[in-house]
């Protein structure tokens, strides 16, 4: 018996290696993105319906998909990123999560100076879509597509500031200066607030694992194509890791790739009636999140936590020629019951408005 397990473990070397060095992969983008498909509906439970408005989405898009399969060359099979996992003894999956975020991989979005995860007013995606471990994650999809691929799994695409607390390891009330955008253009208000919400948070920079920057800790010792100068779907490969692969890469709240990998579309409100997180469905402007896989070998931004960038191929969210490229993906949001008709994120908001409010009378006194 111990033979036939070396002669197969043999086997699946050779395979992954194979796959790392063949010129071009056996399989097509559509072939690939059917797998996913069934991956999705297995792991997720979607229902016929959504799994067709999800292939709907990726059809119409063309390129949407874990990358080219043409030139993309990941430098770990998903095989091997589960006999890793399997050698550290990690099980991602967590009942005590899925029983309050009523969906698999997903962690709880709180403080928890103030709270407890059952006191979450939403959720995020452990891992980068699909939110499968060990799978590569979606890229070329743009930020309209990524809000309704959300929409499609029952989720919604998350607002930055839940980006932040994610990564940072505590949910903060918005602190979205809707003054600072007021009687001017999109892109000057984009610029302000950006500088002002930076300016706040540069003195306590922190990542994801961290207080400092790291090598090694995430996916992102990967390369680019030779020749890859732009972002061009013949020219540029999504050499990517499987989510979930470098287990360290993780934010105290329980949530992976934050760092590395794929950047990820967000939204990013320039009023209160834009904020995915209070239902708005009309959405505000694209704002992109994390760093992605050659980082360790080139840093091209910063990528610390609550950092929010420059307005980089900027657009609505939902406009239908929004940002597309080979390292840029995303992940989803869920928000949770409110009570009695408003967020406990509101509640917490308002009161520690109170409780400023208070402090700054007392000062006065």
């Amino acid at each position: 018996m111990k033979g036939y397990r070396n002669f197969f473990l043999c086997i699946s070397i050779f395979c992954g290696l194979a796959l790392l060095t063949l010129p071009v992969w056996a399989t097509s983008l559509q072939e690939q993105n059917e797998i996913l498909f069934k991956q999705l509906q297995q792991v997720h439970g979607l229902g016929d319906r959504q799994k067709g408005a999800i292939r709907r989405i990726f059809k119409q898009s063309g390129y949407a998909g874990q990358g080219n399969p043409a030139i993309a060359r990941h430098p770990l099979t998903p095989e091997a990123c589960g006999e890793k996992l399997d050698r550290l003894s990690i099980n991602y999956e967590n009942k005590a999560f899925e029983k309050i975020c009523g969906a698999k991989y997903m962690v709880p979005l709180y403080d928890p100076a103030t709270e407890k995860a059952e006191d979450a007013p939403a959720c995020i995606d452990q891992f980068e879509f699909p939110d499968i471990p060990c799978t590569y994650p979606v890229v070329w999809v743009r930020a309209h597509e990524a809000a309704l691929i959300c929409e499609a799994m029952g989720k919604r695409i998350c607002d930055a500031h839940e980006w932040e607390g994610a990564c940072a390891g505590a949910l903060e009330p918005p602190d979205y200066r809707f003054d600072l955008a007021k009687g001017v253009s999109p892109s000057v208000a984009i610029a302000r607030m950006r500088e002002e919400h930076n300016r706040r948070y540069s003195a306590h920079k922190v990542w994801a694992y961290g207080d400092h920057q790291e090598k090694g800790v995430c996916a992102e010792a990967s390369y680019k194509t030779p020749g890859c100068t732009g972002g061009g779907w013949t020219q540029c490969g999504s050499n990517t890791y499987p989510t979930g692969s470098f287990p360290y890469c993780v934010s105290k709240l329980g949530v992976y790739d934050l760092h590395g990998n794929a950047a990820e579309h967000m939204n990013l409100p320039l009023a209160e009636n834009q904020m995915a997180s209070r239902g708005s469905s009309l959405l505000g402007y694209t704002e992109m999140k994390g760093s992605w896989f050659i980082f360790d070998n080139y840093y091209a931004h910063p990528d610390w936590c609550r950092w929010r960038a420059p307005f980089w191929h900027g657009s609505r969210v939902m406009d239908v020629k929004s940002h597309e490229n080979y390292h840029l993906g995303f992940r989803c949001c869920k928000t949770l019951t409110p009570i009695n008709g408003i967020s406990k994120l509101t509640k917490l908001s308002c009161a520690r408005k109170a409780q400023n409010i208070i402090s700054n009378l007392l000062k006065r006194d």
